[in-house]
């Protein structure tokens, strides 16, 4: 069922967006070779404390951790471990909190440490523009398909391929709402965008092909032809003026 947010609400999602955005900018700094995906795990904990909201994802069909850290192959949902990161690495680092009664969502991917390489490097930029262009279709009047269609157009465009399994969503009281925003479909498709809806758009765009399978933690997604993966998010309010980017 589509949930409208009042101009209230509004103000609460933009609030707790804020502060998950601070948290993952202080983990991204974190990030470099020699550390494990559990450490961020735990300072991920202590600054949801600090800053008084609770963790989305902790206990969300049973997934165990605050903080979501896929590596590489891994698409979304890698659950954090004593896997040390090494230079190069790919890590997507995916959150979301609880403020007052709203949840908001949001992620980033980094490479490890000072490695060069122009395919990784691309593959980051395609995927966050990719959201940019995404964002830029989420107001009234468009459709999800509207914004899937952007996304994947310029993806493949760009030499990289979106991921078909894994899509993004509406969000508010509850984590994942409807409508489901995927990264591919037609212009004009899919659900109608109106004034209060608020939904969470992630491209996942791999070097390889969009197939993927189960990774052996039992929660992550990964690419089954062992492609790299970069996966961006942001949780957005539809607004007559436009899209409201609450995780900037």
């Amino acid at each position: 069922m589509l949930k409208l947010k009042t101009k209230e609400d509004i103000k609460i999602m933009k609030e707790g967006g804020e502060i998950l955005a601070k948290i993952l900018r202080k983990l991204a700094e974190e990030v470099k070779p020699g550390i494990t995906t559990n450490y961020l795990e735990k300072l991920a904990r202590e600054l949801v404390l600090s800053y008084g909201v609770e963790p989305s994802f902790l206990g969300f069909e049973n997934y165990p951790a605050v903080l979501c850290t896929s590596v590489n192959e891994e698409i979304v949902h890698g659950l954090p471990s004593e896997r040390i990161l090494g230079s190069g690495d790919i890590l997507k680092l995916d959150m979301g909190v609880y403020h007052n009664g709203f949840h908001t969502d949001s992620a980033v991917t980094v490479i490890v440490g000072n490695d060069n390489d122009p395919e990784k490097k691309e593959l980051l930029r395609v995927t966050r523009e990719a959201l940019e262009i995404g964002i830029r279709q989420a107001k009234p009047g468009n459709t999800t398909g509207d914004i899937g269609a952007a996304i994947q157009e310029y993806v493949r465009k760009n030499g990289f391929e979106v991921i078909h399994d894994l899509v993004g969503h509406g969000i508010g009281e509850e984590l994942h709402e409807w409508p489901q925003v995927p990264n591919f479909g037609k212009r004009g498709g899919g659900d109608e965008l109106k004034p209060g809806m608020v939904i969470a758009i992630e491209p996942m765009v791999v070097t390889g092909k969009k197939r993927t399978k189960m990774g052996k933690d039992g929660f992550s997604f990964i690419t089954a032809d062992k492609g790299l993966a970069a996966h961006f998010e942001h949780t957005v309010a539809i607004t007559e003026k436009g899209p409201l980017i609450f995780t900037n």
